[in-house]
């Protein structure tokens, strides 16, 4: 009996001074809280993830989509788009705010018709130090913003960009700038509903002594901006040739007018070589033939689209050959009629009629989107169409008579 009293009261022994107790409870409440919480819930802060350095391999869209550096050991060094690429937003990488970061090589991105989609808080481009070349083709580049630029050359980097359309980005930075001793050429480009928000700021712009910018055919139009449309700083050096259009540009508070070049600073130059001269002219409408039997000979209808294909740069094939009653014209704006569709900023636009129910197709010399608009309603019923792009031309097929627009995309 003694044992069994002396194990119950080792297993239940006489309760301590009360202060030892309350410490007791204390340490036992902590340890549990401890043992609680999650292992994950002591990173506070998510890694960003690690820029990529000369990727061998791209996504399905025909570019990496994660932060990517390329350099002079880079084996791959061009990239083909075969759909649109999406860049998901993330946080500043060693300085450089930018999706794709080139710092040595020479590098060619051919969009062949597709977009650059965002990020909204990073640069989608920037290229960087002497001896680096980007060549930017055919893409449209549209949805990026936040702090910084949308496409920027810096440090006497090269960047060539040719038939590219920017649309829709909002940054506090230019849309495209050129810095310290970079080259950047601009051919056939449009610039379409960006804003920039950051102050004193201009849509394009050069900096520093040493860099330049030169722009052949440029449209500008419902870009919004606290400086310029067009503007060299600092030194910087710009030159326009060819076409230039500027419509409804505005300030920030989207009324007051928005002026289209200016410069500042020391030894900034703007030398305007463009002249409307240069901008491509609507063909006089020609009357449509009367609803007689037409005695046209047929040699003759051939020959009026090859002249039409010389003149446009367009291609048209048809089911049963060139002589088989279709007829082509060119339209301008008139000629549409179509308030919106003239205001959206057409690239081409053609007139399609005759024996069309035969199958023809149609490729326009730019990349963009088609529109139909079709001869069998009143008023003309508009639908988009599927598009193709081959060796740099937008095509479509129709089987009913009507227009054929190409607008950006």
């Amino acid at each position: 009996m003694s044992g069994n009293i002396r194990n119950i009261r080792e297993c239940h022994p006489p309760p301590p001074p009360p202060h030892f107790l309350i410490r007791s409870v204390l340490l036992c409440f902590l340890l549990i809280v401890f043992l609680a919480v999650p292992v994950q819930s002591q990173t506070a802060t998510p890694t960003a993830p690690a820029r990529l350095t000369n990727p061998t391999s791209v996504s399905a869209c025909g570019l990496p989509t994660t932060w990517a550096q390329f350099n002079g050991s880079a084996t791959v060094t061009t990239f083909n788009m075969t759909a649109d690429c999406i860049f998901n937003s993330w946080a500043t990488q060693g300085g450089i705010f930018a999706f794709l970061y080139f710092s040595a090589g020479e590098f060619t991105i051919n969009g062949n018709g597709h977009s650059i989609i965002g990020p909204d808080n990073s640069s989608v481009i920037v290229v960087q130090n002497a001896g680096t070349v980007l060549n930017l083709n055919d893409v449209t580049i549209q949805g990026s913003g936040g702090v910084s630029t949308t496409v920027a050359a810096d440090t006497s980097a090269t960047l060539n960009i040719s038939n590219v359309i920017f649309r829709n980005n909002t940054a506090v930075g230019a849309i495209v700038l050129g810095n310290s001793n970079a080259q950047i050429t601009l051919e056939n480009v449009q610039f379409l509903d960006n804003r920039r928000t950051g102050s004193n700021g201009d849509i394009v712009r050069v900096s520093a002594a040493g860099s330049s910018i030169v722009i052949t055919n440029g449209a500008f139009r419902r870009n919004a901006a606290s400086g310029n449309v067009l503007g060299a700083r600092d030194g910087g050096a710009m030159r326009l040739e060819g076409c230039m259009v500027f419509d409804s540009n505005t300030q920030l508070d989207d009324t007051t007018p928005l002026s289209n070049q200016g410069a500042s600073g020391t030894g900034s130059t703007l030398t305007d070589n463009s002249s409307p001269a240069s901008c491509p002219k609507p063909k006089k409408k020609k009357e449509v033939p009367t609803a007689v039997p037409t005695a046209t000979p047929r040699p003759q209808i051939a020959a009026t689209h090859v002249a039409l294909q010389a003149a446009t740069g367009a291609t048209f094939r048809t089911a049963f050959g060139l002589d088989s009653g279709v007829h082509f014209r060119q339209l301008d704006g008139a000629g549409i009629g179509i308030q919106s569709i003239i205001d959206a900023g057409f690239l081409e636009a053609f007139d399609v009629y005759g024996y069309v129910e035969q199958g023809v197709e149609v490729c326009f010399p730019q990349i963009g989107r088609v529109i139909f608009l079709d001869a069998r309603t009143s008023p003309r019923a508009i639908t988009a169409l599927e598009s193709t792009v081959v060796n740099g031309q937008t095509c479509v097929s129709i089987n009913s008579p009507g227009s054929l627009v190409l607008l950006p995309n």
